[in-house]
């Protein structure tokens, strides 16, 4: 049977999909929420192909799938199986080393703001981490050029660096307390910035792009274009940070059909508990009950950390969460409470899901 053949005959539901060469060693993995017509795709002629999917291709002598209830589960084996199996095709999400993190050096006169592989050092404050170094650094570059901390020669040498000249640096190469005091004022905005506690940067610098662009400047208005997009990146990867780091336990139940449901109790980076179950069980009542009895276990599990920091190979599964949960429609949070009063949250939440699904 060819592969185009082979492809034809797949489910459309959710999965993973695990591509092989003529050895059978696996050199791709991905998912889709629709495996036929995902895999069918990678054997039709079509010039929105990429070189990396052409040469893919050429080399695909066989492949395998797996099955799952949910896209989102889907989501979580890819990343889960490239980690594991690091195929050659896979460049995302396969190796931890590509991770950075955002270093200020708090105890120096002038805090140093730079981008570092690793962390350790008491007297540095850490953000991160995150994928995609260039990004980052981008994103660096364009807070330093933003409050003018881009000095491009040592503090306090009574003599104005270049950068200076071009309106980058606020004069700590000149020096002087008005200066230090500006200095570590914008130092921490940029912090509140990178911890998440203060947003109000974008408008600033939409602002500055926005000027520049009706000034007919287009070179800085497109600049500024590209800053906000990498500190938009920073700024969603800290919310998945925080969101990690609290380790709240939450419920969500996603609809199926009008016959099937999923349950998923998560916390952190990691699923604690997932099951599918049936609508119409007798009632909601017996439902919650059942849903209840299932989860008390894995509810008390406590998750233990070396650390209170997110490792680079949990990243990935805290960022597939935290997006997952955004979307949930059936979604709480479960705190330390009475059994009585988790059965009610569940039952509401049932009732919910069911009202919308079911129209009960």
């Amino acid at each position: 049977m060819t592969l185009k053949n082979k492809a034809r005959q797949l489910p459309s539901s959710p999965g993973v999909y695990l591509m092989k060469d003529s050895f059978d060693a696996i050199i791709y993995v991905g998912k889709s929420k629709n495996l036929k017509s995902r895999i069918q795709s990678y054997f039709q002629t079509s010039s929105k192909h990429s070189k990396k999917v052409e040469k893919l291709v050429k080399n695909i002598r066989s492949f395998d799938i797996i099955k799952t209830d949910t896209e989102f589960e889907a989501l979580l084996l890819e990343c889960q199986l490239i980690k594991q199996l690091q195929p050659i095709f896979n460049r995302m999400m396969k190796n931890p080393q590509v991770y950075c993190y955002i270093s200020v050096h708090v105890t120096e006169e002038y805090p140093s703001i730079k981008i570092v592989n690793s962390t350790g050092n008491n007297e540095h404050q850490y953000f991160g981490p995150f994928p995609n170094r260039n990004r980052i650094e981008t994103a660096v570059q364009g807070l330093k050029e933003f409050f003018q901390i881009d000095c491009s020669a040592q503090a306090n040498q009574q003599k104005a660096c270049l950068n200076y000249s071009l309106g980058l640096c606020m004069g700590i190469c000149l020096g002087g307390e008005e200066v230090k005091r500006k200095y570590h004022s914008s130092l921490n905005q940029i912090i509140n910035f990178l911890s998440g506690n203060d947003d109000s940067l974008f408008d600033e610098m939409e602002k500055k792009m926005n000027d520049a662009s009706e000034s007919l400047d287009f070179e800085t208005a497109a600049k500024y274009r590209d800053y906000l997009d990498t500190l938009h990146t920073v700024h969603y990867k800290e919310k998945v940070l925080q969101f990690a780091k609290e380790n709240k336990k939450l419920l969500v139940i996603e609809p199926l059909d009008d016959r099937f449901f999923k349950l998923f109790l998560m916390e952190g980076d990691r699923v604690l508990f997932r099951k599918k179950y049936e609508w119409k069980m007798s009632s909601l009542k017996n439902l919650c009950t059942q849903l209840k009895a299932d989860i008390l276990i894995p509810l008390k599990h406590e998750i233990i950390t070396s650390s209170n920091e997110i490792q680079k190979n949990e990243i990935d599964e805290a960022q597939i969460i935290y997006s997952y949960v955004q979307n949930a429609e059936y979604c709480i949070y479960i705190e330390d409470e009475s059994e009585e009063h988790l059965s009610k949250k569940i039952l509401d939440l049932l009732k919910k899901a069911a009202n919308s699904k079911l129209g009960v």
